[in-house]
């Protein structure tokens, strides 16, 4: 099959081609403007492997948690681009995500259940529980928005959980006294959301036939709130001073 794959979800933008099996990657630099390099990476991808839109099977998109504007910029030109290509879209969660990247050449029953974090900001964090089944992964917990300090202390598990995502870096340590010893950060895993990892979920969850027309694709944005007042800015430095 061949699929395109559209994340945006952090300030890592990335785009990925996978054509029966194998991923091409594009990844924009950490400061670039997610609503500018998305399309032109899609043009140059298609460019390289020489397909067009209409040739392929589906699109999919990073659907969430994680920055509102690169969330509404994915799942626009996801929709925009299946809308012209008469393309069904399949949007995965940004955690399963993350899940995703700590898949190697193990076997599934080999595979660590992931806590997986994202930086929320505003002393926050984008947090859940999932297990590996099959080729996919499946959120026991979450998505939540919860603060560091306050992350649900997941069920005892035979060798432990596997850490993935940047909260674990900005957040290292409230997290580590919050959890303890009961998990294990893999410094080599990529810690945003990556258009790879989600093109190899998108596939598998198309084949199932879980893809949805482009005008039901939509973002979970899990927070309803956006922007702190003075005094919540205030007291949020003041925790973490």
């Amino acid at each position: 099959m061949r699929l395109l794959a559209l994340e945006s979800s952090s300030r890592l933008c990335s785009v990925a081609l996978q054509v029966d099996g194998e991923v091409r990657l594009r990844c924009a630099a950490d400061d670039a403007r997610n609503s500018e390099v998305l399309l032109p990476m899609v043009k140059a991808l298609l460019a390289e492997a020489g397909l067009s839109l209409q040739s392929l099977d589906a699109l999919a998109f990073g659907s969430g948690p994680g920055a509102f504007t690169g969330l509404r910029v994915a799942c626009g030109a996801a929709q925009g681009l299946a809308f012209g290509a008469d393309l069904p879209v399949v949007p995965v969660g940004t955690l399963e995500i993350l899940a995703e990247s700590t898949r190697g050449e193990v076997a599934v029953g080999s595979l660590l259940p992931v806590l997986a974090g994202l930086d929320a900001r505003m002393g926050e964090v984008y947090w859940g529980q999932l297990r590996a089944t099959g080729d996919d992964w499946v959120l026991q917990r979450g998505p939540l928005l919860c603060r560091p300090d306050a992350v649900p202390l997941p069920p005892a598990s035979a060798g432990g959980w596997q850490a993935v995502g940047e909260a674990f870096v900005v957040h290292a340590n409230v997290l580590a006294q919050r959890l303890g010893p009961i998990y294990t950060l893999d410094a080599d895993h990529p810690l945003l959301p990556r258009a790879d990892a989600l093109a190899r979920l998108a596939a598998s969850r198309f084949l199932r036939g879980l893809a949805v027309a482009p005008e039901l694709a939509q973002p979970l944005y899990v927070r309803d709130k956006v922007a702190q007042t003075q005094a919540e800015r205030a007291s949020a430095r003041a925790t973490q001073a």
